[in-house]
Parts: structure tokens; C-alpha cells; sequence
């Protein structure tokens, strides 16, 4: 396995942390906290830079809130510097992973993302009449920080990079213990509830190193089940097979990798069922022959559009910010059959 030395200077150089500066900007200028830092943006930037390089570098607290879209989630924002040093470091350290990762992974991954899973999720169910769709329980509150951070420690063996990785990770433990319920997992002791865990919900080092974690996974189902489809978005992910058995057994052998993550199903929502009842997967039902708007999707767009319409028409939006949204929106539905819905959700905005 290739290891990578002496990455930390490339990572806290001024020419790094402004380019992250204006990814991490990027669609967020009007932010109060994002044009105060770039008001005075290289002194900020220089006292970034000493502060890594001295290693007196101190993430600040989350401002924690809850969403709700078909469940609660807690999303932690990370003060604007420390999305500064996130970014930073994902520019040097995500084109390590990213040959490592399979081809069937497609979040938060450059030319990758919802729509291609989609189009691939809808290729398996023309070729495949039973899919095995699964869902990891509570995944983002439920790493384990040691044995992420031994699997990013193997290819990394930079102990100022390492440092780094461990003042996020610990920055970020306990921010979502209140959605942890405890799981036990075999040969557990009593002291197994007490192991650090949760990466926030927010962050873009959360979201790469969700894919380093479930890299094994990806792997094993690949190499050892030897699954011919499969793909994976996030924590959501679907074997396809031609027999519903094979299906069932790959289900428990998946389980039993999960274990070694300590990891568990969501055993209600990891079923095995026919491709041509449609599958419901990022915010569609995917059938072999067409694809629809999940009707919990529709209803929410719905509501949205309409907050901003009368917030638009009251003047407590701009009307360029309420057309990005609606844009934005339809958009997002064309990649489904929904010509239709779109011409009656166009009629509800009109201003």
C-alpha cells in the first residue's frame, strides 16, 4: 500500500488556503461571517497559516440546528476559518482516496454526485429484477473516530497531518451524541459506549471521510460477495442480483462486515424487493422503465416554494434569490418524468 510523507506544507501554504478560502466561499458571500473574513482576507489567511504552522491551531464551537425532511437530522456548521482548513486539507488529501475508491460511489465525489447515481440505479434495474436496498442506522453519528482514524493513519504517514486530522475529529466528537442511541456489537465490554464517536453533519471533511470509512464495504461487496451491481451514495447503498436468496445471504454477510465498523443495519428500511415495484433512492422511486418524484419530495418542494414566494412578494427575498431557488428546483425534478408537475409547481410560484 503507497503512504504519503511531508504533505503538511502543501496543505498550510498561503497559495492552498486561499484557493480553499474561495471554495469554501463560493455561493456563501452574502454571509456576515464570510465577508468579514474577507474584508480583511490575507491578514486572516497569514494568521491561519502561523497558527498551523505553529501548531497552536484551534477549531471554534459548532452552531448546532435541526432540519427536518422525512427525519429530524442536527447539522453542525463549523465556524467560516475552520471550513477554511477543511477545504484545505481536502485539496491535498482527496486525490489519495479517490483511486482507492470503486466506481459505484457517488457521493461527494468529482464528476460523480445524485443525478449519476440515479442514471446508474435505473441501469441495474433494467438488467436486474431484485435489488437488496440498505440503510446504515444512525451513520453519521455512529463513526467510530479510532478506527477512522487508523484507516486515514495507514495511507498517511505525516504525524503534522495527522495532528491536524486529530483536532477536527476531536472537534467534532460528542456534536451528535444526542442522536446516538448505543449499539453493542460482539465482544463488547462495559466500556464500549464511552468510545469516540460522530462526525458532524456539515463539515466536508465529514463527507470524504464517510467514503474512507465505508471504502472496506464498497470493497467487500465487490471482492468477496462478488456483487456484479452495486452502488452506494453515502450511507444508502443497493446490491442488484437476479435470485432473492443470494440477496438475503448477501444481507447478513453485509451485517457481519458492518460489525468490524461498528456499524449496524437499519433492519426496517433494508429489505429485498422486485426492481419493477420502484426503488426509492435520493429523493426518486426509480422504476425500470421511468422514474417519479417521491410524493413526500413533491409535498416538501411544495411547501418551500411557497415560503419563498410570499417571503418574495413581501420583500423578505430578493426576487434573483427566489428564481436560483426555483431554478434550482426544477432542475432537479427534470431528471425524473415530471413534466407535468413542473408546469402545475410553476403556476403555484407565479408572483
Amino acid at each position: 500500500m503507497k503512504t504519503y510523507r511531508n504533505l503538511y506544507p502543501q496543505i498550510i501554504s498561503f497559495e492552498n488556503l486561499y484557493h480553499a478560502f474561495r471554495k469554501a466561499r463560493k455561493g456563501k458571500r452574502d454571509r456576515r461571517e464570510v465577508a468579514s473574513f474577507e474584508l480583511d482576507l490575507e491578514p486572516h489567511l497569514f494568521r491561519l497559516q502561523e497558527e498551523l504552522a505553529a501548531h497552536t491551531y484551534t477549531p471554534g464551537p459548532y452552531r448546532n440546528f435541526y432540519i427536518r425532511e422525512r427525519k429530524l437530522r442536527l447539522i453542525s456548521a463549523a465556524p467560516f476559518r475552520d471550513r477554511v482548513v477543511h477545504h484545505a486539507l481536502c485539496r491535498v488529501l482527496d486525490p489519495i482516496w479517490e483511486p482507492r475508491f470503486i466506481y459505484d460511489t457517488y457521493a461527494c465525489r468529482e464528476d460523480k454526485g445524485t443525478h449519476k447515481a440515479l442514471d446508474r440505479c435505473q441501469h441495474f434495474a433494467r438488467g436486474y429484477p431484485y435489488v437488496l436496498q440498505c440503510d446504515i442506522h444512525q451513520f453519521f453519528p455512529a463513526i467510530d473516530l479510532t478506527i477512522l482514524r487508523d484507516k486515514l493513519a495507514r495511507r498517511i504517514r505525516d504525524d503534522e497531518v495527522l495532528w491536524l486530522i486529530d483536532r477536527i475529529l476531536d472537534g467534532g466528537a460528542g456534536v451528535l451524541a444526542p442522536m446516538y442511541s448505543t449499539e453493542w456489537f460482539p465482544g463488547d465490554d462495559l466500556l464500549a459506549p464511552l468510545r469516540p464517536r460522530g462526525l458532524p453533519i456539515g463539515n466536508l471533511t465529514s463527507q470524504t471521510w464517510a467514503n474512507v470509512y465505508l471504502d472496506s464495504l464498497d470493497h467487500f461487496v465487490k471482492r468477496e460477495l462478488k456483487c456484479p451491481a452495486y452502488l452506494r451514495y453515502c450511507d444508502d447503498f443497493l446490491l442488484f442480483s437476479d435470485d432473492k436468496a443470494t440477496l438475503h445471504s448477501w444481507k447478513d454477510a453485509v451485517q457481519d462486515h458492518l460489525n468490524g465498523l461498528r456499524l449496524a443495519l437499519n433492519w426496517r428500511r433494508s429489505t429485498v424487493y422486485p426492481t419493477r415495484t420502484g426503488i426509492p433512492f435520493l429523493g426518486f422511486r426509480l422504476f425500470p422503465t421511468h422514474r417519479r418524484l417521491r410524493a413526500d419530495n413533491v409535498r416538501l418542494a411544495s411547501q418551500r416554494l411557497s415560503a419563498n414566494r410570499d417571503a418574495c412578494r413581501a420583500g423578505r427575498m430578493s426576487r434573483a434569490r427566489f428564481r436560483e431557488s426555483l431554478v434550482a428546483w426544477i432542475a432537479h425534478a427534470s431528471h425524473g418524468d415530471t413534466y407535468q408537475l413542473r408546469k402545475a409547481m410553476l403556476r403555484k410560484v407565479i408572483l
